[in-house]
């Protein structure tokens, strides 16, 4: 599944205003002024004792090679994470510098993706100057407003707190014990000094790196709902997600979405304005005749065309240049490489393109090669997909993909020990457990997994089919320390048709189907599913043999369009998207029960959005 992300525009506001919703503008000063500048604060998110907070800085004068701003909180309001710039405080005073990406700035030009989230006490009053470059933006003092300087309505969606022990990467809400926070970081975490010492879980004393694309896709869509729905939104913009490389282009950035380096100069700021440490999780995702069995996320390479040389030299080789750049050292970087691509070569030889990747080898060289590339870098992690139960959830599939990873094992540097995890439910919509019942119960004298829904599959949930794989992975030869990821972005499987408790039907298949916490009508639906709800917030350590539970998929970024668009990012279209489509053998031939009007891969698709927050589960 592609994912790619789209810049916020700029909020246009008229310049002179004093504040409106929560934004304070401070006008600009005459344009022959050097340092000229105006800048917009807004208040996006506000909630009991914490808030989030965006900045627009614009340039009205002449060009900048760097900048800095500074500004001064009036009731004690601290900055507990930052994204865009370099953040710090002393006392009032907030300071924030570019970062690489972003420290030239045009005459006219604005740096719109400035933000933090932070602490209020008994007020939360707008600055009421600001300054860049030791230059005033000069303006007149805003007025108070409720917005700026008093909670919302008490609701469930407006005051629930993150903690301010752990930054918002790895926030969930306290009320569900599912969805703890992570640990703080320990004194020992590296920050802001090189080490090439590793950790056995990356993920375990660190805070997840916030995409500022991303999340300024959430608030804006936040915005424009308002009220409960748009609070509880809002709250997603702090949760981490991973940022996906799904083409080469992807690696020095778009018109449309910035490149690795700087989505990595943005976790280092974001690293240094909060004091912990920082994991930023990458998606490698590009192999030559990707995604083989389908066609949404089809890629630009072709093993005919010399797609995997040019994978090795064109993708993997820049990626590895980049973040082996010493500057990177102290960011801890997690990468999941190749969605859906080995087990492909379990189940879907009967598809050209990938019979093809099986016959020349390219998918367990391509992978090995930027597996051994990759975990050579002291601070880089690699985690391999290993798709999710309802795929290779049965013995025959599950003992041969075992034996995969022990042949790619063998054509890596390093073994086995090259190898940090695995990572299931990519993109996917598989729940972590079904709580309500289990595979080998028996309704009557059938148990739970023989039922028309699971079909003698072993595992109906990902929990128990990665510490599954994950015991067999170990008996194969890898080593004990690796560790387990589930993608829980969109699994949650909540709001109103959750079952409460399981049914009392004594009938097999009537039993399953009013039990289970999955809603889709047949486990091999996978494209933008109706009814599905945000999952469990990230967090480390939350189960034996897991490392994290992650959002690899961005919630709210398109699986697939509905229907055929043209598009230069190799993005077919695939019917198992389109919600009139009556299916195939992949989904036993039932409707796809995909939303419609769904846009490519990867692009934001706002009504998905507002019905995973709706759904989500535990609740925002």
């Amino acid at each position: 599944m592609k994912i790619r992300m789209t810049r916020r525009r700029a909020v246009a506001v008229t310049v002179g205003s004093v504040v409106i919703g929560g934004a304070a503008v401070i006008p600009a000063l005459p344009a022959s002024a050097a340092g000229a500048c105006s800048v917009t604060y807004a208040i996006t998110n506000q909630w009991s004792g914490g808030f989030q907070g965006a900045v627009t800085l614009k340039n009205t004068g002449d060009p900048w090679t760097s900048w800095t701003l500074k500004f001064a909180f009036a009731n004690g309001q601290t900055v507990t994470q930052g994204w865009g710039g370099t953040w710090s405080q002393s006392g009032a005073n907030v300071t924030v510098s570019n970062v690489s990406y972003n420290g030239s700035v045009a005459s006219g030009g604005s740096i719109t993706d400035l933000g933090f989230t932070g602490n209020w006490g008994s007020a939360n009053a707008v600055p009421t100057a600001f300054s860049v470059n030791g230059i005033t933006c000069g303006g007149s003092t805003p007025a108070t407003t409720a917005a700026a300087t008093s909670a919302p309505a008490t609701t469930a969606a407006a005051t629930s707190k993150p903690p301010t022990t752990s930054a918002p990467a790895t926030t969930a809400p306290s009320t569900t014990a599912s969805a703890t926070t992570s640990a703080t970081p320990t004194a020992s975490a590296s920050v802001g000094a090189p080490s090439t010492a590793r950790v056995d879980n990356p993920y375990a004393g660190a805070n997840g790196y916030i995409n500022p694309e991303y999340a300024a896709n959430v608030t804006a869509t936040a915005n424009s709902k308002g009220g409960t729905l748009g609070a509880a939104m809002a709250k997603v913009a702090s949760v981490p997600t991973a940022v996906w490389l799904d083409r080469i282009a992807t690696i020095n950035g778009t018109s449309a979405a910035r490149g690795l380096a700087a989505h990595l100069d943005a976790a280092l700021a974001q690293q240094t304005s909060s004091g912990k440490q920082v994991v930023a999780t990458i998606v490698i995702y590009d192999l030559p005749n990707r995604d083989c069995s389908a066609l949404a996320s089809a890629g630009e390479l072709l093993i005919a065309n010399d797609g995997l040389n040019k994978y090795k030299s064109q993708y993997i080789d820049p990626i590895v240049s980049i973040m082996s750049q010493s500057k990177y050292a102290p960011l801890r970087i997690s990468t999941i490489i190749e969605p859906d691509s080995l087990p492909n070569l379990i189940t879907n030889l009967s598809f050209t393109k990938c019979a093809e990747a099986n016959s020349t080898g390219a998918y367990v060289d391509g992978v090995a090669y930027a597996a051994s590339k990759l975990h050579a870098i002291p601070n880089v992690y690699t985690y391999v997909d290993v798709s999710h139960s309802g795929w290779l959830g049965w013995d025959s599939n599950l003992t041969p993909f075992v034996n995969l990873m022990a042949t790619l094992a063998g054509r890596t540097t390093g073994g086995f020990t090259a190898y940090d995890g695995f990572v299931s439910n990519t993109s996917n919509y598989t729940p972590t457990t079904e709580p309500l019942m289990t595979a080998t119960q028996n309704i009557g004298s059938n148990p739970v997994r023989s039922a028309n829904y699971y079909q003698w599959n072993q595992f109906i949930d990902e929990l128990s089919y990665v510490q599954s794989l994950r015991s067999a992975l170990i008996t194969k030869g890898f080593p004990s320390t690796i560790g387990m990821l589930i993608d829980t972005s969109r699994n949650g499987w909540g709001g109103s048709a959750r079952p409460a408790n399981a049914s009392t039907s004594t009938d097999l298949n009537t039993f399953v189907d009013a039990t289970r916490i999955d809603r889709r009508n047949h486990r091999g639906n996978w494209c933008n599913q109706t009814g599905a709800g945000l999952g469990a917030r990230p967090q480390a350590n939350p189960a034996t043999g897991l490392d994290a539970y992650v959002w690899i998929k961005p919630p709210g970024e398109s699986d697939g369009s509905s229907s055929a668009i043209a598009n230069d990012q190799g993005k077919g279209f695939d019917r198992m998207c389109d919600p009139t489509y009556t299916g195939n053998s992949l989904n036993g031939n039932n409707l796809t029960r995909a939303l419609p009007n769904a846009p490519l891969a990867g692009q934001w698709f706002a009504a998905q959005f507002e019905q995973l927050v709706q759904n989500a589960y535990p609740a925002l």
